[in-house]
């Protein structure tokens, strides 16, 4: 029997160019897109994107917007980025941010008063707290019991964000406030800016440095790699795969604590009603695209912040906001079909090779019975 097959075979290598090359042209294929759908509504592509690019990244004040709108979705996609490391899915990076938020925001609504300095690295280290608590509920999980991580946390995302709506439209909820939303922080707790952009910024930076050192040049790094490659290697050399489950996962859900603490101390300061955003989705995406890589990261997320803050300027020129979201999409999608080919080929078949097999092994078979006879 003759049928033709297709098969998606991983590459062994991939150069350097295509690494390059692939997702500039699988991001041009996404305008291409998106365009489609613009001229769909009415409007004209070229001014649309150029409004966007113009706004978002070519002038001060949208550089600005953007780099601030980027700021969640580093911390999130770090967050998603070293849990990936050790082939743990962490989905649940939009409700470690929001108990960190509500970890450092009790602090500051209604801790005790402390000086400027120490009660801003207080409410820091009670968001990473909130988030890594949150998250070692699947790590004991997993560890223990081996209970499938990725259910888990993305269950937890909803318990964590319910309770963080019942804080903002309950006790939390400001006096003669029509909006989910608590009081503003006392101001000796905001993150001072500079140049008009906040300093989580540079907090981001240094955080995404150590996290990069830590994997590539580290003992645990490279322990952490082990398990990744093979978890027998790994408990056959002796590593404590438990125990890193616990770090790892723990670490994770404090680096999506501290987009809390970022988004509340530098950018809303307050604490409101789905505060994440879907910041630790969008978290996932970014940890994908950028292959896991701490510094790419921080480029990846300023990208997609750029996306995000062009949204306003977009509409002033009556573009609906869904045709932004649907730009985001679009260049998402475009983006990991471009990585999944930069992994992957097709290769077509003449023949099922199954089917092959199966009739070369008949007629071998009639082959050797007519010997016989």
């Amino acid at each position: 029997m003759k049928i033709g097959a297709i098969r998606f075979e991983k590459k062994q290598t991939v150069s350097l160019s295509r690494k390059v090359l692939n997702p500039v042209i699988f991001i041009l294929l996404g305008f291409v897109l998106s365009s489609v759908f613009i001229m769909a509504n009415g409007f004209q592509p070229i001014p649309v994107f150029g409004k966007m690019i113009t706004y978002s990244l070519l002038n001060t004040r949208g550089l600005i917007g953007s780099i601030n709108a980027a700021l969640p979705l580093m911390f999130c996609g770090l967050s998603v980025a070293i849990a990936f490391k050790m082939n743990l899915n962490n989905i649940g990076a939009e409700g470690q941010f929001a108990m960190g938020a509500i970890f450092g925001g009790a602090f500051a609504l209604y801790g005790p008063a402390l000086p400027a300095p120490l009660s801003g690295i207080v409410m820091f280290f009670l968001c990473a707290i909130g988030g890594g608590l949150w998250a070692l509920i699947a790590a004991a999980l997993k560890a223990y019991w081996n209970v499938n991580e990725t259910i888990v946390t993305l269950m937890l995302n909803y318990i964590a964000l319910l309770f963080l709506d019942y804080l903002c439209y309950g006790p939390w909820m400001a006096p003669k406030q029509t909006t989910a939303m608590t009081v503003t922080i006392p101001q000796d707790m905001y993150l001072p800016l500079i140049g008009g952009t906040s300093s989580g910024i540079f907090l981001a930076i240094i955080i995404a440095v150590l996290l990069y050192l830590f994997l590539k040049y580290t003992t645990g790094g490279y322990q952490i790699s082990v398990i990744k490659n093979s978890l027998r290697t790994a408990e056959y050399a002796g590593i404590p795969v438990k125990k890193y489950i616990l770090i790892v996962l723990a670490l994770s859900g404090a680096l999506a604590g501290v987009a809390g603490f970022v988004q509340v101390t530098g950018i809303v300061h307050r604490v409101q009603a789905q505060l994440p955003g879907g910041s630790g989705y969008t978290g996932i995406v970014i940890a994908y695209l950028s292959q896991c890589n701490p510094l790419v990261i921080l480029l990846v997320s300023v990208l997609l912040g750029a996306l995000q803050n062009s949204s306003a300027v977009v509409q002033i020129m009556g573009v609906p906001s869904q045709i932004v979201t649907m730009i985001q999409g679009t260049l998402m999608i475009s983006v990991i079909a471009g990585e999944f080919f930069n992994r992957y080929r097709i290769v077509y078949y003449k023949a099922d090779p199954e089917s092959k097999r199966a009739e070369q092994k008949n007629n071998h078979s009639e082959q050797k019975g007519g010997a016989v006879q």
